[in-house]
């Protein structure tokens, strides 16, 4: 079982660094990047075996246009840099897993722009390259940008983890579908053509993953041999007055616990996942939950 780190932007906000919409995690890279530090060695601390850059909001949609034109390639090495010195201090083997997210928003599959997007995504991988053990795709919403982020990194050598965000409002049990709309079945099979070393599914709600693992722990294995992995979130359920992923920030659901959300990675273990960490709202506290629940049964 490898477990992953939680969520940075809200422990980045626990902490008490600079943290805010629209900004998001980034604004500590900018005037706090002591904290960004800090937080990675708290997840490490806790168990997690590897921390994930904080390279998430370094995109237009977070820090506007003209500062990433002027800023993002010295933020994204920053953030790698920061990464790598925290997994370089513990004294036990850790990997970075270098952030790639949605280029044009999260949650906002509709206004992917494959054009723009293969240049900004060329761009992250040149600047984290020299501080990456693995390339980790966060919450891509449709297929296009799946497809894309895999023809992208599958030109390194380093491993490529791509991690999807699934529909979590009004969904049917047993067809688990993208934030788009299209069904995981397609995202199974474009990985027939270049396969990711994992497949993951993250910042959805926990109570959707199960039937996505499943899927997916059934498709590989008369497949290519594909990891499976999940990292759920604490937010509510966005609904019809959901202002967008940088408008606000959510209060997080109270009923996701450590204890409760160790009693989700546990079915989730059981269905086949073998890559289990947290996103948005998920603290050391609950990575270190995860690790004594699971570390020594899977």
């Amino acid at each position: 079982m490898i477990i992953l780190d939680g969520g940075l932007g809200r422990e980045l906000q626990a902490m008490g660094a600079p943290f805010r919409q629209p900004e998001w995690s980034a604004l500590a890279l900018m005037d706090g990047p002591e904290f960004v530090r800090a937080a990675h060695e708290a997840f490490l601390h806790a168990g997690a075996d590897g921390v994930t850059t904080n390279s998430y909001a370094v995109v237009p949609f977070h820090i506007g246009k003209s500062v990433f034109a002027d800023r993002a390639s010295e933020l994204l090495r920053l953030s790698g840099k920061l990464a790598r010195a925290a997994v370089d201090a513990v004294e036990r083997p850790a990997k970075v897993a270098a952030s790639v997210p949605p280029m044009f928003g999260s949650y906002q599959p509709d206004k992917f722009d494959p054009d723009l997007a293969v240049g900004m995504m060329c761009l992250f991988r040149d600047q984290l390259i020299d501080y990456a053990d693995l390339f980790l795709a966060e919450t891509l919403g449709s297929v296009i940008e799946a497809e894309l982020f895999l023809s992208v990194f599958s030109q390194t050598k380093l491993p490529v983890w791509l991690s999807v965000t699934l529909e979590d409002v009004g969904v049917v049990r047993g067809q688990p579908q993208l934030r788009s709309g299209e069904p995981l079945t397609d995202v199974l099979a474009i990985c027939d053509t270049v396969s990711p070393e994992a497949l993951l599914f993250n910042c959805s709600q926990p109570e959707v993953m199960e039937d996505a693992i499943r899927m997916a722990c059934d498709y590989f294995q008369g497949n290519a041999p594909t990891l499976v992995g999940v990292y759920a979130n604490a937010f509510p359920l966005a609904d019809e007055k959901y202002e967008g992923a940088n408008a606000s920030l959510h209060e997080l659901r109270k009923d996701i616990t450590p204890e409760a959300y160790a009693d989700y990675a546990e079915c989730w273990a059981e269905a086949g996942a073998r890559i289990i960490g947290g996103c948005c709202g998920i603290s050391p506290l609950h990575i270190k939950n995860l690790r004594d629940r699971l570390a020594t049964s899977y």
